[in-house]
């Protein structure tokens, strides 16, 4: 399959922005973690990363456009012959619903499309054999998930990253370097884990405290849950009324979860649900 216009064969469906600088490729392999666990790639599109990882590892890529499967598999037909390179055409989504993406310890690369960047690396964060990942997103996502408490950017994705081991992010990736060039600015991030983390009540209770950021911590949990117990559990914890959430470390966020997680009940979370959506909706107008 010959691609001749990449600008014009990228799809909006699937969010589709091609990165095409040797530079920022050979930045991104650089980042990847020293060893030789298999690779999972997540969107390879056409390829050119892909490339460079079979060079020094074994690959498994998942890529959800018929188009492009039809490509990379004529593209690579040798790695796949000599078993270094697995293609498989499909939703990853729909593979991880069926447990961990890989049947064996691996690292997640990936360039992903921004509209379900945080759904990817959430799943990654629940799969015990995912070791590490390694991923552009849009800048303003990785800055979330590698804020440290204190920082205004701190937010539930930073507790989450901290939670399974250690984020950072690597560098910047100016527009100008894939094409079609997209609207944002985007960046590397690498998350290293140290564990898996499957908790989705937890997730839950995150979104209640950094549902109004700008608000006090105890503010936003005393809407689902009793004033009482919340102003007890603060006076415990020895936590000042007034901290902002941003301001609270991880750990705080685990006693707090630990403290009050038995008065967290469905009907809360459907609340919290329905609040969030409505936020949503609102920023999209």
């Amino acid at each position: 399959m010959i691609i001749e216009n990449l600008a014009e064969f990228a799809s909006k469906k699937f969010g589709q922005n091609f990165l095409k600088s040797d530079y920022y490729l050979q930045q991104i392999i650089q980042a990847m973690p020293n060893d030789c666990l298999r690779v999972a790639e997540i969107g390879p599109g056409l390829g050119d990363l892909t490339k460079e990882l079979v060079k020094a590892r074994n690959v498994t890529a998942f890529e959800v456009d018929k188009r492009l499967c039809e490509h990379l598999t004529s593209e690579f037909e040798e790695p796949i012959h000599n078993g270094s390179f697995e293609l498989r055409c499909g939703d990853v989504l729909e593979r991880w619903e069926s447990g961990s993406l890989l049947d064996e310890p691996y690292h997640l690369v990936a360039n992903l499309p921004y509209y379900i960047a945080t759904n990817i690396i959430l799943k990654a964060f629940k799969d015990e054999h995912c070791r590490s990942v390694l991923v552009m997103v849009q800048k303003e996502v990785a800055v979330k998930f590698a804020a440290e408490a204190g920082e205004k950017a701190f937010s539930a994705l930073s507790v989450l990253a901290s939670t399974v081991g250690k984020a950072t992010l690597c560098f910047e990736v100016e527009r100008e370097a894939f094409v079609p060039p997209p609207n944002v600015t985007s960046a590397v991030l690498l998350i290293e884990k140290n564990r898996s983390f499957d908790d989705e009540k937890f997730e839950a209770f995150l979104k209640i405290a950094f549902s109004q950021p700008r608000k006090k911590l105890s503010k936003n949990l005393m809407t689902a849950f009793p004033k009482d117990l919340v102003e007890k559990t603060f006076a415990e914890l020895e936590l000042p009324s007034t901290m902002r959430p941003h301001e609270a470390g991880t750990s705080i966020y685990h006693h707090l979860y630990n403290e009050l997680k038995d008065n967290l009940d469905g009907k809360q979370q459907n609340k919290q649900r329905k609040l969030s959506k409505s936020r949503a909706k609102n920023r999209g107008q």
